[in-house]
């Protein structure tokens, strides 16, 4: 079943249920995808946003909820960053587990063994096997202690 198929019937889980909180954040999500659907329909009417697609726009949204709950911590707003880790550990369910710090960093090993010697060769070469499974800016700063920099 599709990322999206699955959406919406946690959606109507979540309706039927009485889950605000979580229906909340799932429509929000479904939103989204289906505007960026939209966006893909337009260049091809007959178009259609695939699993990988879906997760690239969650990996996104995922990732402003991050942002957000670190600038609400920081301005002293603990009630809306309790509120955007509700919504980001919901955003979490639906996207593929992240790589531990010692998978990337044996990855990062392995490029580096294979002649990738300086930061965006290293960069490059592991982005391209983790795919989205590891925040960029951990990855650099694997990268970097690896260097020695």
């Amino acid at each position: 079943m599709s990322l999206i198929h699955t959406l919406t019937d946690d959606m109507k889980t979540a309706m039927k249920g009485g889950d605000h909180a979580r229906l909340e954040t799932v429509r929000f999500v479904l939103s989204g995808l289906k505007s960026a659907e939209k966006e893909k329909q337009a260049k091809d009417p007959s178009a259609v946003l695939t699993d990988d697609e879906a997760i690239a726009a969650l990996r996104k949204e995922a990732k402003r909820r991050k942002e957000s709950i670190a600038l609400f911590t920081q301005g002293g707003r603990a009630d809306l960053a309790a509120k955007e880790e509700a919504d980001l550990a919901v955003i979490m369910e639906y996207l593929p587990k992240e790589l531990s710090r010692e998978e990337i960093a044996a990855i990062v090993a392995r490029a580096h063994a294979a002649g990738a010697s300086d930061f965006p060769s290293l960069m490059r070469e592991t982005m391209k096997e983790v795919k989205g499974r590891a925040d960029g800016t951990l990855v650099g700063e694997i990268i970097k202690e690896t260097l020695g920099a």
